[in-house]
This record gives C-alpha cells, structure tokens and sequence, in this order.
C-alpha cells in the first residue's frame, strides 16, 4: 500500500515518491537597549541579516522607552544565520549573540562591526527539533 500523503491524509502518495517534509522554522526576539543608562537614545534601531536578505527591520521601543526589541516568526530552521544590529544605521554591539563570524560576502562586508580580531557579524543558530 502507497505511504499517506502527510499534506493530505485522505489522499496516497505514488510508490517511489518523495513526499518534502515541512519546512523547519523558528521564532527570535531581539533586544537592544543602551549599555550606559545615561547615554542619549538613538533615533533608531533595526536588525538586518540573512534572514532578511539585508534589509533592515526595525525594532520597536517598549513602554520603557530605552529597550528596543521586535520578535521575528517563522525563520528558517536548523541552520545559522548572519546578521547586524543597527543603532542609527551604524553596527552595534549584540550582547544576545550566539557567536561571531567572519564576513565572507561584500553584503556582509558592508555590514561588519570592527572588533580587535577584525570585522565581524553576529550568529543566529536556528536549532529547531
């Protein structure tokens, strides 16, 4: 008997297909907010990656008025990303970071934040079970 079609139980799938199995995906929450409590708030803050294709999102203040924060759905699963914070268009500094990595595209290139080891970009590593 052919196996169930998993998108449609009712209907079976021909021997020797191969049925896709459903795309892996995942949620992330950024978060930014100003390492001196008395430094001046930024007119903007926004992430852009990978995930993006390198456009910026930007992300939203709280009732506090120093956190910023946006929560992304349905990313791609069980693969890493790259990606940039952006405070007033300029890298900033992503303490929630997975890891650092080396820029490897010119995309990436424009967007890497100067450490002491050279440019680098924030990993997002999109584990999903």
């Amino acid at each position: 008997m052919p196996p169930i079609n998993p998108y449609n139980p009712g209907n079976r799938v021909p021997s020797g297909t191969v049925v896709p199995k459903k795309a892996l995906t995942f949620n992330k929450v950024f978060r930014w907010e100003p390492a001196d409590f008395k430094a001046p708030l930024p007119e903007s803050v926004a992430v852009i990656g990978s995930f993006s294709d390198w456009q910026a999102i930007p992300l939203e203040k709280d009732a506090s008025g120093r956190v910023w924060q946006l929560s992304l759905n349905n990313l791609p699963g069980n693969c890493t990303h790259r990606y940039m914070l952006l405070v007033d268009g300029q890298p900033a500094k992503d303490a929630n970071a997975d890891g650092l990595a080396i820029p490897e595209t010119e995309q990436e290139q424009a967007w890497a934040l100067a450490t002491p080891r050279g440019p680098r970009l924030f990993m997002l590593f999109s584990q999903t079970k």
